[in-house]
C-alpha cells in the first residue's frame, strides 16, 4: 500500500514538473515573439 502511494506521488510530482517546464517554455517563446516582431503602428 505504501509503495503504491509513493509511486503515485512520484508520478504526480514528475507530471507537475513537466507541466511547469512546458509552461515556462511557452511563456519564454511568447516573450521572444513579442520582443522580436515589429510593432503595429497603424
Amino acid at each position: 500500500m505504501l509503495k503504491k502511494l509513493l509511486i503515485v506521488a512520484a508520478v504526480v510530482g514528475a507530471a507537475a514538473l513537466v507541466v511547469k517546464k512546458v509552461k515556462a517554455s511557452s511563456d519564454e517563446r511568447a516573450l521572444w515573439h513579442e520582443a522580436t516582431t515589429a510593432p503595429d503602428l497603424r
